[in-house]
């Protein structure tokens, strides 16, 4: 077989093996090794050309792993040999010392400098530059016109099967996009919990870019869901809801973004600031419900107190009857203040007494001394409004019928919280009754699931205890 049978041979198989897939990572892994191969050489290196950054890119290699490399070695077309070949569009061959060369550009990462020949072509579509590869030889090699015209060739030929590959490429990342984009949507149109449509948001973000990590900073500065880590580069886009901006994605990774990633991420962005709105919106729509069912339940618990004031008989001073049901309504007022206060529903029941305290106090014109120990103690608002009942009623004894001074202790105590409000008069004798007793009664036996203690010994001590 004669050389140019053999020449030819070589550009058949080896245009045949690049064909075989559209994968462009295996193409140029492809074009690498079988170029080394046909041409009989220990190193071939493959670069892209970058037309937005104007840049040669190197994108596979035989002989050097790319993977191992801490930054892809780039280059403009003009620089080194490989780019001199690219921007004169004609193939460079030098036999011997090639890294002596006034053109030769050295990278850090990249042992170019151990190969004593090169022969570098440019990579042409239609005339247009595609990219550029070059072979190497450790020990000096004169290539022969036929071997210079064989890399040539294959380089045409390639540069068809590259773009091929690119457009495969970019069409299988526009599918990924569209499907993050879609399970995005999905996340939010589905989800009624805002954090779950703000994590779909994130992760699919790290994966639909390959970032390090990712978040969603909301307009107050909060950080409403991070995830992965920070990277060296790091893009913020707005998230903008009828010409306001409402916060931020931030997505970080260690390589540069591409305008392509910018432009999915801006797209990811609104769909964000989408799922914010929408899921403020269903929350103030859940609130709006509760505040309404908490209403109606306070004004139902309101009239109850009122016929059950109603029906206490005969001999009730009407002035203190009205100035009773007032402090009542009062005390339940208080726990909505504190539950608007705290935007969430638990109570602060220290903070819940000490208020009720200063209102009872101010109502009365006491002059009493209270002295309070309140452990800091957390009670859901329902129950919480019950308390608020109970301890308005016992105050409101002990301020009208105790001693000079009145205790008030809450505490947690195997798995029970215990109110006790003690004062030093001189108690009672018989059965207690009235209408503020009854109503404490029902209330810590049907609202708190608990029980009701009174002691009268030098004074009376009354204890509520419930399971907490």
């Amino acid at each position: 077989m004669d050389t140019s049978e053999r020449h030819l041979r070589l550009l058949t198989e080896t245009i045949a093996a690049v064909n075989s897939t559209l994968d462009l990572e295996e193409v140029l892994a492809l074009v690498a090794r079988k170029v080394a191969e046909a041409l009989g050489t220990e190193a071939c290196f493959v670069y892209l050309y970058d037309e937005a950054g104007d840049e040669l890119v190197l994108r596979a290699t035989y002989g050097t792993s790319v993977e191992a490399m801490t930054r892809r070695p780039r280059m403009r077309p003009g620089e080194g040999i490989t780019g001199s070949a690219a921007a004169e569009r004609a193939p460079i061959m030098i036999p011997g010392q090639a890294h002596l060369d006034p053109r030769f550009k050295g990278f850090p990462n990249l042992p170019e400098d151990q190969y004593e020949s090169i022969l570098a072509v440019p990579i042409l579509a239609r005339e247009k530059l595609a990219g550029a590869l070059n072979v190497r030889t450790l020990a000096p090699r004169e290539f022969t016109r036929e071997e210079i015209d064989l890399l040539v060739a294959i380089a045409g030929q390639v540069a068809q099967t590259i773009e091929h590959a690119k457009l495969y490429s970019e069409a299988q990342q526009r599918v990924g996009e569209l499907e993050a984009l879609a399970r995005i949507s999905e996340a939010v149109s589905e989800s009624l919990y805002l954090e779950e449509s703000l994590e779909a948001i994130v992760r699919t973000t790290v994966d639909a870019v390959g970032a390090t990590g990712a978040a969603l900073v909301l307009e107050d500065g909060k950080i409403a869901w991070p995830e992965g880590r920070a990277g060296r580069h790091a893009v913020r886009l707005p998230l903008r809801w009828k010409g306001r901006q409402i916060g931020e994605l931030v997505c970080d990774r260690d390589t540069p973004f591409t305008e392509q990633e910018r432009a999915l991420l801006s797209s990811i962005a609104h769909q964000a600031a989408v799922a914010l709105e929408h899921g403020r919106a269903v929350m103030r729509g859940v609130l709006a419900q509760e505040i309404h069912h908490r209403v109606k339940n306070n004004l139902q618990t309101v009239a109850s107190l009122l016929r059950l004031q109603a029906r206490s008989g005969d001999g009730v001073d009407p002035r203190k009857a009205l100035d009773d049901s007032a402090n009542r309504i009062l005390a339940i007022a208080a726990v909505h203040e504190v539950l608007t206060q705290r935007r969430h529903d638990d109570v602060e029941l220290a903070e819940l007494l000490d208020r009720l305290r200063a209102m009872l106090v101010q109502g009365l014109g006491s002059p009493k001394r209270i002295e309070a120990e309140l452990e800091r103690i957390s009670l859901a608002g329902d129950q919480a409004t019950a308390l608020a009942l109970v301890f308005s009623e016992l105050l409101q004894n002990a301020l009208e019928h105790g001693g000079e001074t009145v205790t008030v202790r809450l505490t947690r105590e195997d798995g029970q919280i215990l109110l006790a409000i003690a004062d030093d008069g001189e108690g009672f004798t018989g059965e207690p009754s009235g209408t503020g007793l009854s109503i404490v009664g029902a209330l810590v036996r049907d609202e708190l699931r608990g029980t009701l203690a009174l002691h009268s010994n030098g004074g009376l001590r009354v204890e509520v205890a419930f399971p907490a």
